[in-house]
């Protein structure tokens, strides 16, 4: 019985020591930005880590009043690519930290 709470204690250390790494990381990723593009570059999105827009850039040559639907629809795929980046690199980092666990709540 002594000897199980001892791989308790260790357990419960190795659960702290990670969840200071996963906190530092997601921390560290917030910082980073993620970009993504559309239209071969026309439309160029960036995000951070948090999933948070940044910012927008549009080349004035996309931009045409009678097809504002393209427009809408480059923007969009940047968006979501730069999204994806993120997302991609945060689920890298994170198994890393937590070894593959896949621990809800984490990204």
């Amino acid at each position: 019985m002594a000897g199980s709470l001892g791989d308790l204690g260790g357990l419960l250390r190795q659960a702290q020591k990670m969840q200071r790494q996963v906190q530092e990381l997601q921390e560290e990723l917030a910082k980073r930005h993620f970009e993504g593009a559309a239209g071969n570059g026309a439309v160029r999105a960036v995000v951070n880590g948090s999933r948070e827009l940044i910012s927008l850039k549009i080349q004035p040559e996309v931009v045409d009043p009678s097809d504002v639907g393209m427009l809408e629809d480059l923007v969009t795929v940047a968006v979501k690519e730069a999204l994806r980046r993120a997302e991609e690199e945060s689920s890298a980092a994170m198994k890393k930290v937590t070894g593959g666990l896949g621990l809800p709540g984490l990204h």
